[in-house]
């Protein structure tokens, strides 16, 4: 496959993005594959799932952890309404231009849609902090909780960062019995400890197995993780 282009990786290391006949790839820099235009079906089924918990929601706030492709993104947006906002945190600012300038097709162009908002920059950043922000957090920023790009990324996957994310999603319940915000993670492999924290972190979890292709390809993970109501 020809190499079109590299970015580097805010704090160390480098994507590089590869032709790979119609389609296109981006791998880390030791060659190890993180995602194609060929395969994305649980990356739209992360945002799929979510979106369906809290479409009802009238102006739904939605935090995507990751662009990669966009198809994440562009399932966010396929699923919500149309006073929704989807803001989308890349940390890696050559990802951003790839999707904007050659990428963007794929997906539908999902950057130009009026519901999207960029941070480039960490998510966790836009997790950390917040209370009650977020109708929806998605991750996809790895290949899972034990498959990191880069080791700053495990502060999104322990304890105190699954209690960050809690606090940052809404409660729901009130007057019109709105529902309490989700946490939704991708993974390329199981991983019961995950399970584990999740709950210990006041979410009620779901363990949802997606394949990367329709009904073939890589069998991935989701975790869908609603808040639990009465939960500080």
């Amino acid at each position: 496959m020809p190499l079109i282009d590299t970015a580097p990786i805010p704090g160390g290391g480098e994507l590089r993005l590869f032709r790979d006949g119609e389609h296109y790839v981006i791998k880390l820099a030791d060659g190890g594959d993180l995602m194609s235009t060929r395969q994305h079906g649980s990356e739209e089924a992360l945002a799929q799932l979510a979106c369906a918990r809290i479409a009802a929601r009238p102006g739904a706030r939605v935090l995507v952890g990751g662009l990669g492709l966009g198809y994440t993104l562009a399932a966010a947006l396929q699923n919500l309404g149309a006073d929704a906002e989807v803001t989308v945190a890349e940390l890696v600012p050559g990802v951003v231009t790839w999707n904007r300038e050659l990428l963007g097709d794929f997906a539908g162009q999902p950057l130009r849609d009026a519901r999207t908002r960029v941070h480039v920059g960490d998510v966790a950043a836009l997790i950390h902090g917040a209370r009650q922000r977020w109708d929806a957090i998605l991750l996809d920023v790895d290949n899972g909780p034990d498959g990191l790009s880069q080791a700053a990324n495990a502060r999104l996957y322990g304890t105190n960062g699954l209690r960050a994310a809690h606090a940052a999603l809404r409660a729901g319940g009130g007057s019109d019995a709105t529902p309490p915000g989700v946490l939704a993670v991708w993974s390329a492999h199981p991983d019961p400890r995950f399970t584990q924290r999740l709950q210990g972190s006041g979410f009620t979890v779901e363990e949802i197995p997606a394949r990367a292709l329709g009904k073939r390809g890589m069998r991935h993970l989701i975790w869908l993780a609603t808040r639990n109501r009465g939960t500080q």
